[in-house]
């Protein structure tokens, strides 16, 4: 006993007066400057605590050279440097990657994610302290891969895999496509150098609208970019459901795509189910299509008055806002149902999936400096919109998706749009404006949908009739750089990827998709609440393992004609 007794002793004065003992250094004034600290073999200890005394901030240990990152006040650098403990003080500064070829300048380019959270202000939004943090976005999508600007820990987490991957393990919940890895970059991407704090001033770094937003990753269309309704309906049902889960905090749900479904809004499925997330304290973006050389409808589900319908602004290579317009190819509306708002869509330049199918199709003309691709689109639009929307609602947490969209739409900047048979929206989103708006009471009312009607009509005309393959590819943003009708018709007349008897008939259109179903215990039981949704498969492990670093995402299941078809939204990648 006296021997464990002596021992404790001895522990708690070894602790009492090893290195975490006051050095006896006085504090140091000036600037805070970022360091790294190496020390001599065993000295790292006493070497924090002389830090901390001169009244620095002990950063993060770099054992493999004895040393540690640090900020020290300025003037008391030579005292630090002259510590027995210390034996090299070196300024840390920032490391940028090395482009291969052009030497890529993001401030230089009117259509970089820099340049474009100028144009919409969400720089103001930053200084302020709101960057979206503890706001997560639902992006209902083609998957998200774990390119640069995704892998920060905690920034992305996966919802189901409710795609035709879901099976195979090495493309599950990746981005085959190339699609939701874009969306995602520009929703809330941040390189795991940038700074927070810093966002304004870094010109380095690839920073999205809400860069400390976190993205719920729910899967719905495969490596071809196919997917249908039913699981598109499925994944925002998942999203309701599982929205205040623990450690969830959805309040934002982009909608990248879209159908040209011509039943009424009141009957649509798709178009139900997301008025209902709407309705959940959700803000649903969805893009209004790419039809602006052609009839102009708004893509299904951006139909429903309820939701915040975005379309495309062109900034004409530009950081100025004075001669933005709305873009050529962005649907206008019909009159009854017409855009919301519009945000910059032309050329954005995101994060590019190596390999993947838009890769292989455009990337000769659309990659910019290896890292980053450029897409055209209402899509890109939506995902603009969805970033602010995590940043209005950091801001204001309490307000419903109905005056979030009263704040964006009050706010917006008018612009000269050409001639047009109906409105282009009430403008392109200003955040400048809207970060000192204010809000009441705000209430929409518009006639409730039922979803009542036909799954099948729903689908609209994307669908090949003999076989019954579907393919959620409605907004039909364009691919290639000539925005014209013929670029359009081609596209249109593009052949499916899937197809499958299973989709087709009374199994999808009959009472099973209407009545009570909808209404019922189907949207708030259990169904989507078991543990297959709750456990390790979506709260953060998978993205975290081998998955992101092997064969799965970097070999050749990447390449190949099984990545090729036509089947997505097909933005424009040029």
């Amino acid at each position: 006993m006296r021997t464990v007794v002596g021992m404790l002793v001895a522990l708690i004065a070894l602790c009492l007066v090893g290195p975490a003992a006051a050095s006896g250094l006085a504090r140091a004034t000036g600037a805070p400057l970022p360091v790294i600290v190496r020390t001599a073999p065993g000295q790292t200890g006493a070497a924090e605590q002389a830090v901390r005394d001169l009244g620095g901030h002990v950063g993060q240990r770099i054992d493999i050279i004895d040393g540690f990152s640090a900020t020290v006040p300025a003037g008391g650098l030579a005292t630090l440097q002259a510590q027995p403990a210390v034996t090299e003080v070196t300024p840390n500064a920032r490391v940028r990657l090395m482009d291969s070829g052009t030497g890529y300048d993001p401030s230089s380019d009117p259509a970089s994610l820099y340049n474009t959270t100028v144009i919409t202000g969400a720089q103001s939004y930053w200084d302020k302290g709101f960057t979206g943090s503890g706001v997560d976005v639902a992006l209902i999508d083609s998957g998200v891969s774990p390119v640069e600007g995704l892998t920060t820990p905690g920034k992305v987490l996966n919802g189901p895999d409710l795609s035709f991957d879901s099976q195979a393990a090495n493309l599950q919940y990746l981005d085959g496509y190339g699609h939701g890895t874009h969306m995602a970059g520009i929703i809330a991407g941040r390189d795991s150098a940038a700074q927070p704090g810093q966002y304004r001033d870094d010109k380095t770094d690839f920073i999205g609208m809400a860069p400390d937003a976190r993205i719920v990753n729910v899967k719905v269309a495969d490596n071809q970019g196919a997917t249908d309704v039913s699981q598109v309906i499925a994944a925002i049902d998942w999203v309701v459901q599982h929205r205040s889960d623990s450690g969830l905090n959805i309040r934002v749900l982009n909608l990248s795509f879209g159908t040209d479904s011509t039943q009424s809004y009141t009957l649509d499925p798709l178009a139900y189910a997301a008025e209902v997330a709407w309705k959940a304290g959700i803000v649903v973006v969805a893009s209004v299509g790419n039809d602006g050389t052609g009839t102009g409808t708004v893509a299904d589900p951006a139909i429903d008055p309820y939701v915040l319908a975005v379309g495309a602004a062109d900034t004409r290579n530009t950081t100025s806002t004075s001669d933005d317009q709305p873009a050529a190819f962005s649907s206008w509306g019909n009159g009854t149902r017409n855009p919301d708002v519009l945000a910059p869509g032309v050329h954005i330049a995101g994060l590019r999936v190596p390999g993947s199918v838009i890769d292989q199709q455009w990337g000769a003309t659309a990659t910019v400096a290896t890292r980053f691709f450029r897409g055209s689109g209402s899509s890109q639009a939506a995902a603009v919109v969805s970033g602010a929307a995590a940043l209005a609602v950091q801001q204001h947490p309490t307000w419903t998706p109905d005056q979030i969209k009263q704040l964006f739409m009050g706010t917006a900047l008018n612009l000269k749009a050409p001639a047009k048979p109906v409105n282009e929206g009430r403008g392109e989103i200003n955040l400048n404006h809207a970060l000192g708006t204010g809000v009441g009471t705000f209430v929409q009312k518009f006639t409730n949908s039922t979803g009542s009607g036909s799954l099948e009509q729903a689908r609209g005309s994307l669908h090949v009739t003999s076989a019954a393959g579907v393919t959620l590819t409605g907004e039909q943003d364009i691919m290639g750089a000539a925005f014209n009708a013929a670029s359009i018709a081609a596209l249109e007349a593009a052949g499916q990827s899937w197809s499958a008897g299973t989709w087709n008939g009374q199994s999808w259109s009959g009472q099973s998709w209407s009545g009570q179903s909808w209404s019922g215990q189907s949207w708030s039981g259990q169904s989507w609440s078991g543990q297959s949704w709750s456990g390790q498969s979506w709260s953060g492990q998978s993205w975290s393992g081998q998955s992101w670093s092997g064969q799965s995402w970097s070999g050749q299941s990447w390449s190949g004609q099984s990545w090729s078809g036509q089947s997505w939204s097909n933005d424009d990648w040029s």
